[in-house]
């Protein structure tokens, strides 16, 4: 790892850990000051674009004049560059430096967002949601090395919690300040905000720049066939999950193309990467027992939080409710992920791994068991303490997961640092979009078994029916006297309700289901650290040494 560029004399307390990461001189507190308001403002700027258009998606669709597939797909233009955009962002900042990508992020994404303004097609509408994603990607990264300028070197644990975790702030706040861009329902003003935050971080990253660090030639050539085959194939599978619960998994023939082209890419790729000698993705460690239970457990605990992004949104939006009725819950919300936050930076350290791990899923199902028995009488503030304790869990969890994945990868290396960076951004981002997928599924599923069991009890001689019929019928003879379209329109009432009321009942089953989901996770989690113990590891080869001799005797 020759440096391209001459290393400056620092101290030990100076040098980078990493090539490609900035160096940690002194600072005195008003920049330390500055340096985390930047971290704050980019990390936001990254995630904030899609947070907000994800919160107003049925008002953009609806204004824009799109059908609900169509609108979908501004959801995954951002998701599909930002899953692969990430596979270069490592080995960029090790070569070029992260603040000219993040220059060139910004920059593109700004521009983009400023001639959404003039153009508001369908087409730059996904052009800004690609290059908010191919920001976002630099973003994340940048908010950490910003952070971690806000503290001396000593801290620089907390500070690394605290960076990973800034990201998750932007769907609360998105939330919170919908209502007030959205008040004479413009959608563009969602679009002039964001283009003024991309412009604004550019700024500031211009303006106060990153400590230098050590640059080295990190880039093969294979590097760019490998990202040519992998990321097409990623993108295909965030198609597949975005658009597959919309048009349904077996109804859409072309899903499935698009489903074996991307297993196509991405088999190809990895066979690749396992073949190289310096790999950009380390295929082997990553298939290995210990890695994939990392991943899998990095899938799980984020598919906990679609119990909130996911269940709770949508019950309330089935049931009415809009950004103007669901900003003091989100306020609630969003003082629970900076709780979480706070302890998991307060009690960082090896020993409190597995601990914050633990809470963090038991808030997480206990927060899918308290939603379990909802009504449709239920509004966004009844959700205020489950909600709360599932914003608490959700700030918890990355900083363990972080510092247990990178102690595993420099355990084998530093070139292991770009496979741990790419597998822990895919599995959130793949969980969130999966949860979402497959929680959907199962509640539209559970919804069509509700309807018919409530419609079958639906006979009109059944005198509590009859007065219902007869109680909506009423609510329209002010509007409609032709007594055979008001008892249509009657009836159309009272399916609306059964339909209603079935709604409910599958949300509720879905947050059993996380519930549950919750529980098999920190059951295996439990069993995973009892079996590791050295106490316990030394009595099992004990009991299977005393087998051996027992079967060995004559």
């Amino acid at each position: 790892m020759k440096p391209l560029k001459p290393i400056p004399d620092w101290d030990d307390s100076e040098k980078p850990t990493l090539p490609g990461g900035a160096s940690m001189p002194w600072h005195p507190p008003h920049r330390r000051a500055a340096y985390a308001a930047i971290a704050v403002l980019v990390a936001l700027t990254g995630g904030l674009g899609n947070a907000l258009i994800s919160a107003n998606l049925p008002l953009i669709t609806g204004q824009m004049g799109l059908q609900a597939t169509e609108a979908s797909w501004l959801v995954a233009a951002y998701l599909m560059v930002n899953v692969s955009a990430n596979l270069l962002v490592f080995k960029f900042r090790q070569e070029y430096g992260l603040l000219l990508f993040a220059e060139i992020g910004l920059g593109v994404y700004a521009a983009l967002a400023v001639l959404h303004l003039f153009v508001g097609s369908l087409t730059t509408t996904l052009l800004v949601r690609a290059g908010s994603g191919f920001a976002g990607a630099a973003c994340t990264t940048l908010g950490v090395l910003y952070m971690l300028q806000a503290l001396p070197r000593k801290y620089v644990g907390q500070m690394l919690v605290v960076g990973m975790s800034l990201s998750m702030l932007a769907t609360p706040v998105a939330w919170l300040i919908s209502s007030g861009l959205l008040d004479r329902g413009e959608w563009q003003n969602l679009y002039m905000f964001e283009a003024g935050l991309a412009l604004c971080a550019f700024a500031a990253v211009v303006l106060l720049k990153l400590p230098p660090g050590v640059q080295i030639k990190a880039f093969e050539r294979t590097d760019f066939l490998t990202f040519a085959l992998l990321a097409p194939g990623l993108a295909l599978i965030v198609v597949v999950l975005n658009q597959g619960f919309l048009r349904w998994w077996f109804d859409t023939p072309w899903l499935g193309w698009v489903l074996a082209c991307a297993v196509v890419l991405l088999a190809a790729g990895l066979c690749i990467e396992q073949q190289r000698r310096n790999p950009l993705v380390q295929v082997r460690w990553l298939l290995g027992p210990t890695m994939l239970r990392f991943i899998i457990g990095a899938f799980l605990i984020r598919f906990l939080t679609n119990e909130q992004n996911y269940g709770m949104v949508t019950m309330m939006r089935t049931l009415g409710m809009g950004p103007d009725q669901m900003a003091p819950l989100f306020g609630v919300i969003l003082c629970g992920v900076l709780v979480g936050i706070a302890i998991s930076a307060l009690t960082f350290g090896p020993k409190a791994l597995i601990p914050q791990l633990s809470a963090s899923i038991i808030l997480l199902g206990s927060a899918a068991f308290l939603d379990q028995h909802r009504t449709s009488m239920d509004r966004p503030m009844d959700f205020a303490l489950s909600q709360f304790l599932a914003a608490v869990g959700s700030g918890m969890f990355m900083g363990p997961l972080m510092l247990i994945g990178i102690q595993r990868a420099l355990a084998r290396g530093l070139d292991h640092i770009v496979s741990f960076v790419v597998i822990l951004s895919l599995t959130q981002n793949f969980a969130s979009l999966a949860g979402s997928a497959l929680l959907g599924s199962y509640q539209l599923h559970r919804e069509h078994v509700y309807s018919t069991e409530l419609v079958s009890h639906i006979n009109a001689a059944d005198p509590q029916v009859a007065q219902r019929l007869q109680q909506q019928q009423q609510s329209y003879a002010r509007l409609i006297t032709d007594p055979v379209q008001l008892r249509a329109q009657g009836n159309a009432a009272l399916a609306a309700v059964a339909k209603r009321e079935a709604n409910v009942r599958a949300f509720n089953d879905v947050f059993a289901l996380s519930g549950w989901i919750a529980i098999a996770f920190l059951s295996w989690l439990l069993l995973e650290v009892t079996l590791r113990d050295p106490r316990v590891q030394h009595v099992i080869r004990r009991k299977k040494a005393a087998t051996s001799s027992n079967r060995g005797s004559p």
